[in-house]
């Protein structure tokens, strides 16, 4: 195991916590149910890049073989895409931002 590593993944998993805590308490007035699925997909995608991070570090560290452990690179490339999709459409004219 690599402690550097493994230090990497307990501080942005600490990052996520705290980015958790930050969103929960952010509150955004929607104006259909689909914006508040919109906004719940791009608070749940920003939170889950930390830990996803988070957890890419710990098992690059805990696996013997890291080549086996590259696909789960997939994961924040499919957060940031959702993210950015997410608030692309937040944004457009006619939607309300969070407060």
């Amino acid at each position: 195991m690599n402690v550097v590593e493994l230090t990497l993944a307990g501080l942005l998993a600490v990052a996520g916590l705290r980015s958790l805590v930050t969103w929960l308490r952010t509150e955004f007035e929607a104006r259909s149910p689909g914006e508040q699925i919109l906004f719940a997909l791009h608070v749940t995608a920003r939170v889950g890049m930390w830990f996803a991070f988070a957890g890419f570090f710990a098992g690059y560290a805990v696996v013997d073989d890291p080549g086996h452990f590259a696909p789960f690179v997939m994961i924040p490339i499919t957060l940031a895409a959702l993210q950015l999709l997410t608030g692309f459409f937040l944004a457009q004219p006619g939607t309300r931002s969070h407060r």
